[in-house]
This record gives C-alpha cells, structure tokens and sequence, in this order.
C-alpha cells in the first residue's frame, strides 16, 4: 500500500513539475534590456506588436521621476489593429518601477507608428522593460472603422419573427398591441 501511495505521489509530483515547465517556456512578453525592440503577443501565442524606446534617458527618482517617453509600435501581425497597452520599466534588481498606457487607434500590418505613455512616472533609474497588449483588436475586410460611414444598406428588424425592413432617417410605423408606434433610426451623434 505504501508504494502505491508513493508512485501516485511520484506521478502527480511529475504532473505538476511538467505543468509549471510549460507554463513557462510559453510566448509571454518577457523583460528586454532597453536597448532592444519588446514584443507583444496576440491571444494564439503570435508575435502581434513590437515596440522600440525613442528615449534613451531614463533615469528617474521618487523626487524627479521621468514622466515622457516616446515608442516606436510597429505591428507585426497579420492584420490592421487597434492597439492599447501597458508598458512597464524594471531596475536593475527586477522591481517595477514604472508603468504606463499607450494606444493606437489603427496600427496597419507592418506599419510603424509614433506615440507616447501617458501618465508614465519611471521612478529608477531602468535597465529593463516590456509591453503587454491590454487590447488588440483586428480590423477585418469589410468593416467600418470611420465615424460617419454609412452601416449596411440592408438593415431589418425583427419583432418577434415579423421583419420589419429599415431604412437610416426614414420613420417606421409598426403596431404594437393595440397602439400604433412611430419608430425612426438614425446615426448617434
């Protein structure tokens, strides 16, 4: 009984030893040093984003903390994005010591782009950093992603099974119970 206890012991050991393993060596957006692009990945483990520091001071302080840096984002991946993130910067000794948001409306598929932390405040003096994406949206074929374009031309509404076809401006009148209601719809503004 004794050694079934302990090959099950042995075993579950093993099972657990192999899971932090993996857990481990996955695409997770690891510390670079600061002279070296940092990668971000999508949601299947991809490379979607990888950013380069424009600012190459900084050392910071509690009492005088670097508050502006610059990125270079550029978008690796397959697809036209929208893109938020965190950037956050390490010392010597891996304490966090600075951390920020960054965000592009539309990142093209190997476009580069310009932009800036705010609220970042690097409180040491960083030798290493990383991005993490919070949101990484795809822009697919055929969608919009300009304000005042115009949505599908063919938009029904359907109340409880009855379709009701709908044009942008045009009132619809649709009897509902016993009352006639006036229903129009329009862009928000």
């Amino acid at each position: 009984m004794r050694i079934i206890n302990f090959l099950i012991l042995s075993a579950l050991l093993c099972v657990c030893t192999l899971s932090v393993l993996a857990q481990n060596q996955s695409n997770t957006e690891q510390r670079v040093p600061l002279t070296q692009p940092a990668t971000a990945f999508d949601a299947h483990g991809a490379p979607a984003i990888e950013a380069t520091l424009r600012t190459t001071n900084l050392s910071g302080s509690p009492e005088s903390p670097v508050s502006n840096i610059r990125l270079l984002i550029k978008n690796t991946g397959p697809a036209l994005h929208y893109v938020a993130g965190l950037v956050s910067f390490y010392d010597a000794s891996g304490v966090r010591c600075g951390e920020g948001v960054f965000k592009l409306e539309e990142l093209g598929q190997n476009e580069t782009a310009d932009t800036d932390a705010p609220g970042l405040r690097v409180t040491c003096t960083a030798s290493n950093w990383r991005i993490v994406t919070t949101s990484l949206l795809p822009r697919t074929p055929g969608t919009s992603a300009t304000v005042g374009e115009q949505p599908p031309a063919n938009l029904v509404i359907s109340i409880d099974g009855e379709e009701h076809p709908i044009q942008l401006g045009r009132p619809m009148v649709l009897n509902l119970g016993n009352r006639q209601r006036t229903i129009t719809v329009r862009a928000a503004p």
